[in-house]
């Protein structure tokens, strides 16, 4: 068999072939102090990407929180201890990623009203009740979202939220 079958495959092709190897072999070559060997065009794009799935991760996360938050205020009949166990997770699940990585503290505001109108649209799918009857403005803010002690009062009660 000649030499030359024996040689790896170069990391770009390796990086469209074998993900998982491609980057163990990135790993490899960091530890090794081999830099001038490291795909840095998809390597630039892997580090990039990693910080934006940890916002989509915020974003999705505030999206299904928000929605719940909506069932349990405008659906008081059907709620449920699933309805419970996915605010708190949700709500766990966002202060974890921002405990990891809290540059990000600032992110749930920058995307609180377009989560809003996500989980208006989640409520409306999952309820039944028609979109145009959740409000526009949201009717509890980010951090009373946020706030494990918080759940929302019924819409015909009077409430500070």
């Amino acid at each position: 068999m000649p030499k030359a079958a024996l040689k790896p495959p170069p990391a770009a092709d390796l990086y469209g072939t074998d993900f998982y190897a491609w980057t163990q072999a990135q790993a490899e070559l960091l530890r090794a102090g081999r830099f001038e060997e490291l795909d840095l065009t998809n390597l630039i794009d892997e580090v990039a990407g990693v910080g934006g799935s940890e916002k989509r991760e915020i974003e999705n996360r505030l999206d299904i929180l928000l929605g719940h938050l909506l069932k349990w205020k405008y659906q008081p009949g059907a709620r449920n201890n699933s309805w419970t166990a996915t605010i708190f997770e949700q709500r766990s699940r966002i202060a974890r990623v921002l405990r990891a990585s809290p540059s990000l503290k600032r992110y749930p505001a920058e995307v609180f009203e377009a989560a809003y109108l996500s989980s208006r649209l989640l409520a409306s799918r999952e309820t039944g009740i028609d979109f145009t009857l959740f409000p526009q403005q949201p009717p509890f803010t980010l951090l009373q979202a946020l706030d494990d002690g918080f759940l929302p009062k019924e819409p015909d009660l009077l409430d500070q939220s």
